[in-house]
């Protein structure tokens, strides 16, 4: 079913990452303080966690945008928040490994999406954003570093403005390693 032209644009915030990793629970903990927050239109926030293919199925769904908070090995000083904006599978760029941090890797997530939608008629979200942060550790451990729970709050921040700025058509802020979003 096609919406109308005046319907909010449908984004889909999904945090992933397992909660037993220490750091790799960032993207989880980022969207439950996030979820508490007045957002948007036609905004949903969804914990994942390591449920990649679950995913891929709730894509199908229709979005126009999707932003996936992970934590994100760059090799930046841990606690540093990226925005990365991933070639697409479909557009014939090479799956990210710098996304690859589980089983089921958002990487792996949009390509197989990719395969879905070309089964089914569905198309894949028009643009794809990654929130990440640096790990300080990803090993077995309940609980993120204090420079990635203090980057929480900053995650938020960019979330909420790439948000912002997706309901007034503007391009999403940047950010890099070591520099604040602009």
């Amino acid at each position: 079913m096609t919406r109308p032209a005046q319907d909010a644009a449908r984004v889909l915030v999904a945090g992933v990452g397992n909660i037993f990793l220490g750091d790799d629970g960032f993207g989880v903990d980022t969207v439950r303080a996030l979820a508490g927050r007045p957002l948007p239109e036609g905004v949903e926030v969804v914990d994942i966690g390591v449920r990649g293919v679950h995913l891929a199925y709730r894509l199908l769904d229709g979005y126009d945008t999707l932003v996936l908070v992970d934590a994100t090995a760059r090799g930046g000083d841990p606690g540093t928040v990226y925005l990365i904006e991933p070639a697409s599978p479909a557009a014939g760029g090479p799956p990210s490994a710098l996304l690859d941090g589980h089983r089921m890797s958002p990487d792996a997530v949009l390509a197989l999406l990719e395969t879905l939608c070309a089964g089914t008629g569905a198309r894949p979200p028009r643009r794809v954003l990654v929130v990440g942060c640096e790990p300080a550790s990803v090993e077995e451990g309940i609980g993120l570093s204090a420079p990635v729970a203090d980057a929480v709050p900053e995650a938020v921040r960019l979330i909420e403005d790439i948000l912002r700025d997706g309901e007034r058509g503007a391009p999403a802020p940047s950010a890099t390693a070591g520099e604040a979003a602009t």
